[in-house]
C-alpha cells in the first residue's frame, strides 16, 4: 500500500510472497514476487517458479537522503535474475529431501501432544464467537521444521524480520532446477519429479569459485533428488512415494585456476598445503550428518595425461581420502571410485554407458533408496536377486536411503551430468519395482520411460550448466552413446566460444551480484565498495579475517554425535537437538495451506483444461509414444531410435510454441556430435538460445500447406484405413472371419432364455456353429446386460434437490453448509 496525499491509501502492488528486505547505503527495499508459475506437485503441495519480482523502496521520498553509489548497488543486486530458476512452496519444505520431510511426519504421537500448547492468537477465528467452526474437533495439527539454510538463497534477506513477524510470512526460496513429467503406465499416472538444490555457500561462477573454503563448503555443490509418486493418490500418508538423492560438487581441496592468462584451459594450482585434509574433513563431516554412510566418491577426472593437469586433483583427493579413512570405523569408511571417463570415451572398444551402468548398480545397492511403503507381496512371490542385495535401512514403513553418491569432474557439468543420469536411471528402475509397476528392477534404453527421464536430466544439466558455466551442455547422453548427429559439430565450436567469452568477460560481474545478493558483502559507508575489491577471497574464507575457534582433532575429525547413529543420517534421528528444530502448529481444516483439494483443483476459479497443470505437463503417452497402430502402449517397450511421438513434428511454429509451453527454464539443444568429445574441452558447452532443439508437445500430426495460396488451408493428415484399424473395411470378409463372427453372435444369444423362435433360428444355423443353452438363472447378469444398481435414499434426495434447484426451488442451508461458506469467505477475502 502507498500514500497519496490526502486521498488516503491506494494499492501499489499485489504479490504472491515476500522474498526479503535489503539495504545498501540508503533505506530498505522490499522484494516481492509478482508473478509465479506452477512447476510441480508433490503430495498435493504446489511448487512454484518465480516469474517476476518487484523492488519497492520503503521510506517516503520526502525523507530520502540520496547517495551517489546507491543506484549502482541496486543495478548489481538486480543482476541476479530472480525470474531464472528460483523456486518456492507455501507448504512443502524444498530445502530438505522427501525422506526428511516424511520422516518428520512419523514422529511419535506422544511427542506431538506435549508441544501443542499454542497461544490464542495462533488459532484466531473471526467466527469463533458463534461457535460454528471451533466446535467439533476441526483443528488439524501439523509439524513445521526449520529449513536447511545451506540451500536457502534468501536467508540473509529474511534475517532482519525472522524474529519479528509470524513464521507464515517467511517464504524460503531455493535456486537450481525443478521439473516434473507424467509417466502413463496403461493409463495409470506416475509423476517423475527432478529437484536440484544449489548450495548458497561458496556460490559463484566457473573459474572464480573452485575447490572449497575454510568451512568445508565446495563450489558448484548441487543436491539432486528424483521423486517418484503414484499420482492416483496425492496424500503423503496414503500415497506411494519414493526418492533417491545424489550430490555433485567441486573437489574439496584448496585449488584454483588463473584466468588472467586468457587460456581456454588455465592451469590448475593448489593454493594451500593441507597435509591433514582439514577442509576435506569438514566437508565429509557435513555429508555424514545429512546423508549418513557410506559416502561414495565417483571421481571422473583424467588419470593419464601427457601434461599433468587434472591428475593433480586426483592425486591430492586420493591422499585426503586415504588419510581420513584410517580413523573411521571400517563399516563407515568413505568409498573412492576413480574412473577416467574421457579416456574410455575416446576408445572405440569400450562402451562408456555400460561401464557406468555397472558402477551405478553397485552404488544403488550400497546406498538404497527411500520408499514410504513396505515391500510388495509380489517381491516375495517372485524374488529378485538384485532386490535382495539392496542396501539402505529397512523399517516397518518402508526403506530409507543411507549414504549418498558424490560425483565430480573438474567443472562438475558434462561428465558429471551423464554419470548422474546413469545412476538415476538405475535407481528409477528400483523405485518402479518397489511400487509394483514393473516385474524386474531393470530399464532399457530407447523406451518411453527412459526417454522421458533422459529429457528431464538434460534440462537439469542445461540449467545447472548455465548457472555455473555460462552455457548449456555440450556432451550429452547421446554423445556418450555415440548416436549424436554429425551436424552438431559446427554448433559445438560456437558453444565453446560462447562459454569462453562468458568466463572471461561476464563472470566477474555475476560473481559480484551473487556476493551482494547472498549477503557475503555488506555495503558500509567509509569502506571500499564491492567493485573496488581486488578479490573476494577474504569474503569467503573467514579464517583470513579472524582466528577461528579451536581446531578439530587431526584424528577424530568427525562430530561425535554423528558417528554414533551411522549409517542413519544424524539430521533424521529423533533426539533433543533435532526436536528443537520442529514447531507444532494448529490449522483449521479449511485453511488454504493444508487444503489439498482446493489447492489442486481450484474450484473457486474459472479455469480450462488446457491450463490445468496435470494435463499440460510432459506426458510419455502424448510426447514419446509412437502414434502408429499396433504399438505396445507400455512405456517400458523398446522403440526404434526414430520411433517416437516427437519425431512427427518438426516445423518452426511448433518449436516456438513448445518453448512457451516447456516447464523447464532451459530447454535442451540438439545433442552434440561424436567428434566433439575429442575436439573440444570435456566440460565445454554452448549457447543460451532456447529455440534450437526444442520439440513440440502436441500429439496430433498436422500437415502445413503453402500459406501463399488462399485456396489451400491447413488440414489433418488422413491415414490409410488399414493403418488405423488394422483391416481394410472395403474388402469383403473371408469365410473364416464370417464363421467366427457368427459363432460370437450365437454365443451372446445363448446367454438368454431361449423360446421356440430362437430355437428354430438355431436349427437353421450353419454347420460348425456352437449351440449353447443358458446355465445362468439371472437373465440380466452377463457380458451384455447387468441389473440396474440400487440407489440409496440419501443419493435420491440429493438428486431430487438438484432437480428442484434447476427449477428455482432452493433447499434451506444446513449448519455445515453455512460454516463451509463462512470458512470460504474468511480464507478468500479476509
Amino acid at each position: 500500500m502507498g500514500q497519496k496525499g490526502s486521498s488516503g491509501l491506494f494499492r501499489a502492488v499485489s504479490a504472491f510472497g515476500v522474498v526479503g528486505f535489503v539495504r545498501f547505503l540508503e533505506g530498505y527495499y522490499i522484494v516481492l514476487i509478482t508473478k509465479r508459475r506452477k512447476m510441480a506437485d508433490i503430495g498435493g503441495h504446489a511448487i512454484y517458479k518465480i516469474e517476476d519480482t518487484n523492488m519497492i523502496y520503503i521510506p517516503n521520498d520526502s525523507v530520502r537522503i540520496t547517495h551517489p553509489d546507491e543506484a549502482r548497488y541496486l543495478r548489481v543486486f538486480q543482476n541476479v535474475d530472480l525470474s531464472s530458476n528460483f523456486y518456492f512452496s507455501y507448504s512443502y519444505d524444498l530445502s530438505h529431501s522427501l525422506q526428511y520431510n516424511l520422516t518428520v511426519l512419523r514422529m511419535p504421537l506422544e511427542m506431538l501432544k506435549s508441544e501443542t500448547t499454542q497461544t490464542r492468537q495462533e488459532s484466531f477465528d473471526i467466527f469463533e464467537d458463534e461457535g460454528l467452526i471451533t466446535q467439533g474437533g476441526s483443528g488439524v495439527f501439523g509439524i513445521c521444521s526449520e529449513p536447511y539454510m545451506k540451500y536457502v538463497w534468501n536467508g540473509e534477506l529474511l534475517d532482519i524480520i525472522k524474529n519479528t513477524v509470524h513464521r507464515d510470512w517467511l517464504l524460503y526460496i531455493i535456486h537450481g532446477f525443478c521439473g516434473q513429467s507424467k509417466l502413463l503406465i496403461y493409463g495409470r499416472p506416475v509423476y517423475v519429479t527432478l529437484i536440484a538444490r544449489r548450495s548458497s555457500k561458496f556460490a559463484g561462477t566457473r573459474f572464480l569459485k573452485r575447490g572449497a573454503n575454510c568451512e568445508g563448503d565446495v563450489a558448484n555443490e548441487v543436491e539432486t533428488e528424483q521423486i517418484l509418486c503414484d499420482a492416483s493418490v496425492m496424500s503423503f500418508t496414503a500415497g506411494s512415494y519414493s526418492s533417491y538423492v545424489q550430490v555433485r560438487g567441486s573437489v574439496p581441496l584448496y585449488w584454483s585456476q588463473d584466468i588472467s592468462t586468457m587460456m581456454p584451459k588455465p592451469p590448475i594450482t593448489l593454493d594451500q598445503a593441507d597435509p591433514f585434509a582439514h577442509v576435506a574433513a569438514l566437508h565429509f563431516d557435513q555429508m555424514l550428518q545429512r546423508f549418513g554412510s557410506p559416502i561414495i566418491i565417483l571421481n571422473l577426472v583424467k588419470e593419464r595425461e601427457k601434461r599433468k593437469h587434472e591428475r593433480i586433483l586426483s592425486e591430492e583427493l586420493v591422499a585426503a581420502v586415504t588419510y581420513l579413512n584410517q580413523f573411521l570405523p571400517p563399516e563407515h569408511r568413505i568409498i573412492y571410485i576413480p574412473w577416467d571417463m574421457a579416456k574410455y570415451t575416446k576408445s572405440k572398444l569400450c562402451n562408456v554407458l555400460d561401464r557406468l551402468n555397472v558402477i551405478a548398480e553397485s552404488v544403488v545397492k550400497k546406498t538404497g533408496f527411500f520408499v514410504n511403503r513396505p515391500d510388495s507381496y509380489c517381491s516375495i512371490l517372485r524374488p529378485d536377486e538384485k532386490w535382495n542385495e539392496l542396501g539402505g535401512c529397512v523399517i516397518s514403513t518402508g526403506r530409507l536411503q543411507t549414504g549418498v553418491l558424490r560425483t565430480n569432474c573438474v567443472d562438475c557439468l558434462d561428465r558429471t551430468n551423464t554419470a548422474q543420469f546413469m545412476v538415476g536411471k538405475c535407481a528409477l528402475a528400483y523405485q518402479l519395482y518397489s511400487l509394483g509397476l514393473i516385474d524386474k528392477p531393470n530399464l532399457q534404453f530407447d523406451t518411453d520411460a527412459v526417454r522421458l527421464f533422459e529429457e528431464l536430466y538434460e534440462d537439469h544439466g542445461d540449467t545447472l550448466s548455465l548457472q555455473y558455466g555460462g552455457s548449456q551442455l555440450v556432451h550429452r547422453v547421446k554423445t556418450y552413446r555415440k548416436i549424436a548427429p554429425w551436424t552438431q559439430h559446427s554448433k559445438d565450436i560456437m558453444q565453446t566460444l560462447s562459454r569462453y567469452y562468458s568466463n572471461a568477460f561476464s563472470d566477474a560481474d555475476r560473481q559480484d551480484s551473487i556476493n551482494l545478493f547472498l549477503g557475503v558483502f555488506h555495503p558500509t559507508e567509509g569502506k571500499p565498495h564491492l567493485w573496488e575489491l581486488p578479490t573476494d577471497f577474504y569474503l569467503h574464507h573467514k579464517n583470513t579475517m579472524r582466528l577461528l575457534p579451536t581446531r578439530r582433532s587431526y584424528t577424530y575429525w568427525w562430530t561425535p554425535e554423528v558417528i554414533k547413529h551411522l549409517p542413519l543420517p544424524y539430521d533424521e534421528v529423533i533426539c533433543a537437538a533435532n526436536l528443537k528444530k520442529l514447531i507444532v502448529k494448529k490449522f483449521h481444516k479449511y485453511e488454504e495451506e493444508i487444503d489439498i483439494h482446493n489447492e489442486f483443483f481450484r474450484p473457486y476459479e474459472l479455469s480450462s483444461f488446457d491450463d490445468t497443470f496435470c494435463l499440460a505437463m510432459t506426458s510419455s503417452a502424448r510426447d514419446f509414444m509412437p502414434k502408429t497402430f499396433g504399438i505396445d502402449p507400455s512405456p517400458f517397450t523398446v522403440r526404434k531410435p526414430d520411433e517416437t511421438g516427437k519425431s512427427v513434428l518438426g516445423n518452426k511454429s511448433n518449436r516456438e510454441e513448445a518453448v512457451l509451453q516447456r516447464k523447464t527454464a532451459a530447454s535442451a539443444p540438439p545433442p552434440p556430435s561424436e567428434e566433439a568429445v575429442s575436439s573440444s574441452s570435456e566440460d565445454d558447452s554452448g549457447t543460451d538460445r532456447e529455440e534450437e532443439g526444442s520439440v513440440s508437445q502436441r500429439s496430433t500430426p498436422v500437415k502445413m500447406t503453402d500459406t501463399g495460396d488462399s485456396a489451400k488451408v491447413t488440414e489433418n493428415v488422413v491415414q490409410p484405413m488399414k493403418e488405423v484399424y488394422g483391416i481394410n473395411l472395403s474388402d469383403g470378409l473371408s469365410e473364416e472371419d464370417l464363421s467366427i463372427y457368427l459363432r460370437f453372435v450365437q454365443l451372446g444369444q445363448s446367454q438368454h432364455k431361449q423360446d421356440k423362435s430362437s430355437q428354430q433360428f438355431c436349427s437353421r444355423c450353419p454347420d460348425g456353429v456352437i449351440k449353447l443353452t443358458p446355465i445362468s438363472a439371472f437373465s440380466q447378469d452377463n457380458i451384455y446386460e447387468v441389473q440396474p444398481p440400487q440407489v440409496d435414499r440419501k443419493s435420491t434426495e440429493i438428486f431430487q434437490a438438484h432437480i428442484q434447484a434447476s427449477q428455482g426451488i432452493m433447499q434451506p442451508l444446513g449448519k455445515e453448509d453455512t460454516s463451509m461458506y463462512r470458512e470460504y469467505i474468511r480464507n478468500r477475502y479476509l
